[in-house]
């Protein structure tokens, strides 16, 4: 069982799933293990990849029938028929990738999870059903944790799918709550993996220094101050615009790192606005910026997230919500000071670790302000994300993670 087949939507950019598809994706490698990608999009190399355009959650039709299928409670039959047609295409397409590779072992990433893609979710289920094939489902998020999917038309697929219940499948999700809930919901037992980034190999200074600072402007004595996420609305990216207020900076500026997504711009322009009554400049930077620890993404880009986060002073954290937390560990990764709203996986699954950091409770102070102040004061910051990156060393590493995977893939044997 030596070639493993990551499926999703989407395997490109700087998205989470794409990001902890990655890192599955090295420490899968580094033991032994050939890997392939199938996907509506591919940054991945080019001899492992299988590109199928229907798979992607952009598709125009898979966008169709994806505004069809929520907010309503019925569908017309031939929305049923063409669900069905593209399944049918889509299950076609995944048994030539499984043939082409030879695939022992599929890794679905999220795309049994959240029906972004109905058609890919029900060709998976019924490939794996109809040859038993071993796999390894990696969930980031699901329907019920998303609002715009509580009323829908297609709760026979969402039951059926997302996620399925088959014998020869393993399922692992990234935090205690989903674990839950999906036992809960479903009956499904899993097991825990949460996100990882490589601890065991201390970032060096990107090859563009400062020029990223420098050519937004900053002087050095400005604070910098990076709110590392997509603008979308469970961000709260407002709270950050409130911190970046309260601390009465001579030029107070957020530098936001990625763009919207999949949740449309309507946020973005209302984040700009309120920054604007605020009197806080909002510097978007997502084209400019890509990943520097994720396949080829960001090679065309200027600057990667190395260089936001080495160039920051100060993240922002406020999230309402978040499936585990990616900046997170980047930012502990990175040496760097951050503001977390303790959002409720950040209390169960990550803040008993013993981070040092600044927490708040859904909105900001003077108090929260203060405490900054007090931890950017040099003795305090060294001592303070030293301490945070051993502690992610220990919980969130890549050690973790094979510890935790590699057993639940030998399990097949």
């Amino acid at each position: 069982m030596n070639r493993i087949g990551f499926v999703s939507t989407r395997i490109a950019g700087t998205d989470g799933v794409t990001l902890e598809t990655y890192k599955w994706y090295q420490v899968l490698e580094r033991n032994g293990y050939e890997c392939y990608f199938f996907a509506g999009e591919l940054d991945t190399p080019q001899e492992q990849s299988f590109l199928e355009p229907r798979a992607h959650f952009e598709d125009p039709e898979i966008l169709e029938i994806h505004s069809a299928c929520f907010g309503t409670t019925t569908r017309k039959a031939s929305l049923s028929a063409r669900i069905q047609e593209l399944r049918d295409h889509l299950k076609s397409r995944l048994y030539e990738f499984c043939g082409e590779f030879n695939i022992d072992l599929l890794v679905p990433e999220n795309a049994l999870a959240i029906p972004m893609n109905i058609p890919l979710g029900l060709a998976l289920t019924e490939l794996i059903a109809e040859r038993g094939m071993q796999t390894v489902a990696h969930h980031h998020d699901f329907s019920w944790e998303r609002k715009r999917f509580l009323i829908n038309a297609v709760r026979d697929y969402l039951q059926c799918s997302f996620p399925p219940n088959l014998r020869s499948m393993r399922h692992v999700v990234i935090n205690s709550a989903a674990s839950r809930q999906l036992s809960y919901r479903t009956g499904i037992s899993n097991v825990v993996i949460p996100n990882v980034f490589d601890f065991a190999t201390p970032p060096l200074p990107p090859p563009s220094g400062k020029l990223l600072r420098e050519e937004l402007g900053y002087e050095d004595d400005d604070l910098f101050v990076l709110q590392p996420t997509r603008i979308v609305p469970r961000k709260w990216i407002e709270r950050a615009v409130e911190l970046v207020s309260l601390l009465k900076l001579k030029r107070p500026r957020l530098v936001v790192s990625h763009q919207s997504g999949d949740e449309g711009d309507l946020y973005a322009q209302r984040v700009l606005e309120y920054a604007d009554r605020l009197g806080v400049e909002l510097i978007y930077i997502g084209d400019k910026v890509g990943s520097a620890h994720c396949f080829k993404t960001g090679r065309d880009r200027k600057y990667t997230m190395d260089d936001a986060y080495q160039n920051a002073d100060l993240v922002t954290y406020p999230s309402g919500y978040e499936g585990f937390g990616n900046a997170f560990l980047e930012t502990i990764y990175f040496k760097k000071p951050i503001v977390v709203n303790r959002y409720s996986i950040f209390v169960e699954d990550i803040e008993p670790c013993g981070f040092e950091l600044i927490p708040f409770e859904s909105f900001v102070t003077q108090e929260v302000v203060d405490r900054i102040k007090q931890l950017l004061e040099p003795e305090n910051l060294s001592r303070a994300v030293d301490k945070n990156y051993e502690l992610g060393k220990r919980h969130f590493s890549y050690e973790v993670l094979e510890r935790k995977l590699l057993p639940l893939i030998e399990s097949f044997r």
